[in-house]
């Protein structure tokens, strides 16, 4: 696939993909680099007790920079309390900083047993690009009251390269 047109899945706790749906927390941050383009469409997974892609997003930009750099940009729209966030980057010599645009949460969230019903699927500890294997299987396990959740596949699977 081309940077620009795949898809990523994002593990995050259930009270920041709240957070993120809500739109009062616009910048998720990690402990690596990440390396994606502005318009990345973005699924949102939430961890225990949730394990659902509960809605999406897209990236606006990423910065990559040291801890306290990113801190620095990002501290009112990080969602998270200095002592959280210097405990979580502990150790880190850069970080990431996501601004996300344009969340959607989806009606009917796609649990893990149905994304597991269709064969092998692992969300990931931090993130991960989408294969359009992934993309299908996630397709597969949404209800059909998931309108929103099928446009939006429909979308990022067209503009996947063949």
């Amino acid at each position: 696939m081309n940077d620009p047109e795949r898809a990523m899945l994002l593990s995050v706790h259930p009270r920041f993909a709240t957070a993120i749906l809500a739109g009062t927390k616009t910048v998720e941050v990690r402990r690596q680099r990440v390396a994606a383009p502005p318009g990345t469409p973005v699924l949102l997974y939430a961890t225990a007790p949730t394990m659902a892609i509960v809605g999406m997003a897209r990236i606006a930009s990423v910065q990559v920079a040291s801890p306290r750099e990113v801190w620095s940009a990002s501290r009112t729209s990080a969602g998270i309390s200095r002592r959280e966030y210097d405990e979580y980057m502990s150790g880190a010599t850069r970080a990431s900083g996501l601004s996300l645009e344009g969340p959607v949460a989806f009606e009917a969230p796609v649990p893990l047993a149905a994304l597991r019903a269709s064969g092998a699927f692992h969300p990931p500890q931090s993130y991960r690009y989408l294969t359009d294997e992934d993309l299908r299987k996630v397709a597969a396990a949404v209800p059909e009251s998931g309108a929103t959740l099928h446009g939006v596949l429909s979308d990022v699977v067209s503009t996947q390269p063949v």
